[in-house]
């Protein structure tokens, strides 16, 4: 099977995540001497790689729609797999020297305050039980935007949204690599005193230790070692930047979901700091970061689609 034909069957979203992955590789290989278990990962690299590969190879040749349905949603648990395979690489590859100290300063230039401490003003249980919801529907609106789209009539712009989606992650997956940092819960807070600090009313704690746990925060410890074992994940901030691409996206699409869309999406972002996983430059960062995607992304879909719908068929 030659190499033209293996990217006959593939799709947009498919080049992406495989051009992402041979990316980690190198950049695992190239940091060796820093990366602890490098060596598993560019296993599991080459086997996910490998894995997308079968999978649209199979969902061609076969038709099977089962195997259609599984190439079209796989791309949501792999962006978060990828995720965790950063949580392994950042951190050894700059030896543990985060940029919060810089981060911090930008936000001290700007309002001449730390946000967060300025936010206690008119923080209420109420408020924070809230924030805290809609920072967790975070993945719901994806899902929810995609379903939507999911039917024949529009199955041509799910595949450009999913495709978009990915691609905004993997931007911000790459400034995380550049600016690493562990967000104000850590450094200008106490991590063990958040629940004390701002209560919610019942849901609060559990969605907060849902957060966590996709975060790979270990529970129950002192704040020295949580924000050490915390994902370097802050700059730009991700839910940000893709909050405010899923709201461009349901609005220039006139999408049903577009209101539920907005209105949940900027209770986000505020959560954002309210609820101390950002400093407010980190916004900054991410509307900066979605207006890189969803002004590049069309014309970066339409080269890879002309690259892959190319087929050798002798």
């Amino acid at each position: 099977m030659t190499l033209r034909r293996i990217t006959g069957y593939l799709t947009s979203a498919d080049f992406l995540i495989i051009a992402f992955y041979v990316l980690l590789t190198l950049v695992n290989i190239a940091f060796c001497v820093r990366i602890p278990h490098w060596q598993s990962m560019v296993l599991i690299n080459i086997v996910v790689i490998g894995a997308i590969i079968l999978l649209a190879w199979a969902r061609r040749t076969t038709g099977n729609k089962v195997l259609g349905i599984v190439h079209d949603w796989y791309v949501a648990p792999t962006v978060f797999f990828t995720f965790k395979e950063l949580y392994f690489m950042i951190k050894p590859i700059h030896l543990g020297q985060d940029c919060d100290d810089l981060l911090i300063a930008a936000d001290r230039w700007l309002f001449g305050v730390d946000p967060t401490h300025w936010l206690l003003q008119v923080a209420t249980p109420w408020l924070t039980e809230i924030l805290q919801i809609a920072y967790t529907l975070f993945y719901f609106l994806f899902i929810l935007l995609g379903l939507e789209l999911y039917r024949p009539k529009t199955i041509g712009l799910f595949h450009f949204f999913m495709f978009t989606c990915v691609y905004g992650f993997f931007l911000s997956y790459v400034g995380y690599f550049f600016l690493p940092g562990i967000g104000p819960r850590f450094t200008m807070h106490s991590f063990s005193a958040l629940d004390a600090d701002l209560p919610g009313l019942y849901l609060t704690p559990s969605l907060r230790w849902f957060v966590n746990f996709g975060e790979s925060v270990p529970m129950g410890v002192p704040d020295a070692v949580s924000a050490a074992a915390a994902q370097r994940d802050v700059f730009p901030s991700g839910h940000t930047m893709m909050t405010l691409v899923l709201m461009y996206m349901s609005i220039r699409y006139k999408l049903r979901a577009r209101w539920f869309v907005v209105v949940v999406g900027s209770l986000l972002i505020v959560a954002t700091v309210y609820q101390r996983y950002h400093y407010v430059v980190d916004l900054a960062g991410g509307a900066a970061f979605m207006i890189i995607c969803v002004t590049t992304a069309p014309r970066l879909y339409a080269a890879i689609h002309r690259l892959v719908s190319t087929r050798d068929d002798g």
